[in-house]
């Protein structure tokens, strides 16, 4: 298996806990997106851990980016919101975990993906099943958006300003600017107050 996250640590702390278990092998590992999209292109592996947030470009740019080559991918995060699970699927992930779950959790998951199934903790996946996810067509404004519009949506109701967005994104302000006012459009709303109240009418801040 494959793991992508840019904290050492966590890497260090992932591979303890996979590797407890004979049948799985850690052969490689990036700390960032572009390290990630090199590597699993061109490598052979059986499962890849990739973590949501990443320097350079979000772990599910590198699900895109990689969906082609038929790699099971298990996103790894810590929101634990629907959407994010969701948005994952949508992009080619396999799989959706959230950082807090048990390490067994990870290591079931990990088997799951590696013998072609799909996996969500239970708690996920009645969360998706109660709010309709699985029967849901696109029926909502933000529905609308593309992968990067969303990540640039998520980042302004979070209160973050537009370099920021712009450094973490790997996106130029100008471009962040451009797909802020795309994402106003597609919502339907003329100002980050109204955007900020539109994500909490729908549940996708706390």
């Amino acid at each position: 298996m494959f793991i992508v996250d840019d904290h050492p640590i966590v890497r260090e702390g992932l591979k303890q806990i996979v590797t407890s278990d004979p049948e799985i092998t850690v052969a490689g590992e990036a700390a960032t997106g572009a390290e990630a999209v090199a590597a699993l292109a061109s490598g052979d592996y059986d499962v890849a851990v990739i973590d949501l947030s990443l320097p350079d470009r979000s772990g599910l740019d590198v699900v895109a980016a990689v969906a082609r080559h038929d790699l099971p991918m298990l996103i790894l995060s810590m929101e634990r919101e629907e959407e994010y699970a969701v948005r994952a699927l949508r992009e080619g992930a396999a799989g959706y975990l959230e950082k807090s779950s048990a390490p067994d959790q990870l290591v079931a998951a990990i088997k799951r993906l590696a013998q072609g199934h799909q996996y969500l903790s239970e708690q996920m996946a009645e969360r998706l099943i109660v709010n309709g996810w699985q029967r849901r067509q696109v029926e909502r404004p933000h529905d609308l958006l593309s992968r990067r519009e969303f990540e640039v949506f998520m980042a302004i109701v979070a209160g973050k300003p537009v370099r920021q967005i712009a450094a973490e994104l790997g996106l130029s302000v100008k471009t962040v600017s451009n797909q802020r006012g795309s994402v106003l459009a597609k919502i339907g709303v003329k100002s980050t107050a109204e955007l900020v109240r539109y994500a909490l009418r729908h549940h996708l801040v706390r």
